[in-house]
Formats: C-alpha cells, sequence, structure tokens
C-alpha cells in the first residue's frame, strides 16, 4: 500500500461524488446534456441542500465504522441496522433514500436474521446497493491472500446482496482499487486487472455464465466504448462499467465524477462509485475546496478517518 491516506481519498472521494450526483438522480442522460452538473448543487430530485450525501455513503461510512475496531459482519450489519432506524451516518439526522433490496436485507438483520444470510440472492437482485458501499473493506483487506479477499468480500457484500454477480463486482472494483493503491497508474491498474482477474476468478468456480457478464471489462477496453454504448442504471454491472469508464477517460478527480454524474439515471450511486475510485487515484487533496466546504459532515468524516488511522 502506499503511504498517501487512503482513507481520506476513499471516503472523501464517496462522498463527494454522491452529493454531487443527489440532487438530479433519476434525470435521463437528455436532459443533463442540456443542463449539465458543474458544480455542487442542491435541492433537486430529494430537496436536500448542498452536499447532502446519500445512502451510498451513508454506508460506505457504516461499514468504515465498523472496520475502526477490526473486522466483525455483525457489527456491520447492526451499524446498518442504526442507520436505517435512527439515521446513524446520515447527512443530516435522517434517511431519505434507500433501495428496496437493502431495506429488505437489513429488516432481516434487525429481525435476527444471521448477517450472512441476510441479502437477497435471486437473479433479479443485482441491483448496486453492495457496491456503492464496499470500498472501505479496501483498508482490512488489501495484504490479504486473494482467496481470503474474496471470502470477505462476498461475506460484506452478502449483507445486502449475496447474487454471486454483485459479490464478482465488487471483488472486481476492490482489485482495481487495490491496484491504484499501490501506485499503479490507471493504465497499468486497468491492465493488471484484466491479466489476473480472469484466473481468479476461475479458480473460485465461478461459471463462465457468470463471468462472461464481465466481458466488456475483462475481455475488452471498456474505456474504447463510445458513452452511448455505457449504461448509467441501478444494476451493478452497469455502474462497475460506468465508473471505470469514466475514471479511464478522464484526467481528474473533477471530470471523472462530473463525467458519471452527467450519464444520468443513478447519478449519485454512479459518482460515489467512481469518486471512491477517483480520490484513490488522484488524492483527496485534489477534490475542489468549494465542494469540501459544503459536504455534509465534514468534521465526522474526518475524525472517522483519524479512528481508522490508529486502529
Amino acid at each position: 500500500m502506499s503511504e498517501r491516506n487512503i482513507y481520506k481519498d476513499v471516503l472523501f472521494g464517496v462522498a463527494v461524488g454522491d452529493a454531487l450526483g443527489v440532487p438530479v438522480e433519476f434525470r435521463s442522460r437528455e436532459e443533463l446534456r442540456k443542463d449539465p452538473v458543474i458544480g455542487m448543487r442542491g435541492y433537486g430530485t430529494h430537496q436536500q441542500p448542498p452536499g447532502t450525501f446519500s445512502d451510498d455513503s451513508s454506508l460506505t461510512f457504516c461499514l468504515a465504522e465498523a472496520l475502526t475496531e477490526g473486522f466483525d459482519l455483525h457489527t456491520i450489519g447492526q451499524n446498518f441496522v442504526r442507520w436505517h432506524r435512527k439515521g446513524f451516518w446520515s447527512a443530516h439526522g435522517k434517511i431519505f433514500d434507500i433501495g428496496g433490496i437493502t431495506w429488505r436485507a437489513i429488516s432481516r438483520i434487525q429481525s435476527g436474521v444471521d448477517p450472512e444470510m441476510a441479502g437477497d440472492d435471486g437473479d433479479w437482485s443485482n441491483g448496486n446497493g453492495s457496491l456503492m458501499r464496499i470500498l472501505p473493506l479496501l483498508f482490512h483487506i488489501a495484504e490479504m491472500p486473494v482467496e481470503e479477499r474474496y471470502r470477505l468480500t462476498r461475506q460484506v457484500s452478502g449483507l445486502t446482496h449475496r447474487h454471486i454477480r454483485s459479490v464478482i463486482s465488487c471483488f472486481i472494483l476492490l482489485e482495481f482499487a487495490r491496484y491504484i493503491a499501490t501506485g499503479m497508474d490507471k493504465s497499468e491498474a486497468y491492465k493488471s486487472l484484466r491479466t489476473v482477474t480472469p484466473s481468479q476468478l476461475g479458480s473460485f468456480r465461478i461459471s463462465d455464465v457468470e463471468t462472461g457478464h464481465f466481458s466488456r471489462i475483462l475481455k475488452g477496453n471498456i474505456h474504447d466504448l463510445p458513452e452511448e454504448k455505457i449504461r448509467s442504471s441501478g444494476y451493478v454491472v452497469d455502474t462497475l462499467e460506468a465508473a471505470i469508464w469514466c475514471l479511464m477517460k478522464t484526467k481528474n478527480y473533477s471530470a471523472a465524477v462530473l463525467k458519471a454524474v452527467n450519464l444520468g439515471r443513478d447519478t449519485d450511486t454512479t459518482a460515489a462509485v467512481t469518486g471512491g475510485l477517483a480520490g484513490l487515484l488522484y488524492g483527496h487533496e485534489t477534490i475542489p475546496e468549494e465542494w469540501m466546504d459544503v459536504l455534509a459532515r465534514r468534521k465526522d468524516i474526518e475524525n472517522l478517518v483519524l479512528r481508522l488511522e490508529v486502529r
């Protein structure tokens, strides 16, 4: 791992990207071409003030909070329950957006279901609700053998999303982030991802049918695709593709997250995942200060970073 503060890079990268996307969530790409996001807005879709982050960041912070005391799946799950019931790590004390699959899983955890069995595992359940919050797991697993990285990724994704496609998406994102965190530039990191990951997935005995869903990332060059081929829905593979595409097509944090937002539809999640990667690649210092200044709970996030540093 590099000596740079990856805790700040990831957490602020995710939160700022998320907050940029919140006011225009669900707007179409065509609408945003006419009125593109070029900075931090407020209100809009969810009628929230500028700098407000959504469930994407809240659940990211819930995971990071749990990791300040080591790895415990039950603690992570209970933090999700605290968020849902009491607004723990929400931007302003209450939640305003939650996906149906995530809601059902958290309700199961609250009722006493084993966290490892809480998430849905149907083919229909592959929304981006685990991908959006998975990046802090990098802090815990980066130096572990690949089998352990995969096992823990599967557990943490499975709190809300147990289908193998969601797990693979999280694993690919974390492996890409891991390469970036070692100091590789984005081209080196993407080359390593495409070279190494297919054999890793094969060693986990994942079917060719499932790995085939990731062929545009692992067999092709995702950044060679034109924008009209990139989808920005809430489907987990779409979000993973879009985030990597946005990172590869741009040259700094601001450009990456704004490109993600202006793809439209699931703007907050696409920009949150892109922002986490871009924060790692370029550093939290490159996030515009005018965006950081209005970010909800900035001091609390900085305090969380300090607690991660001394764990």
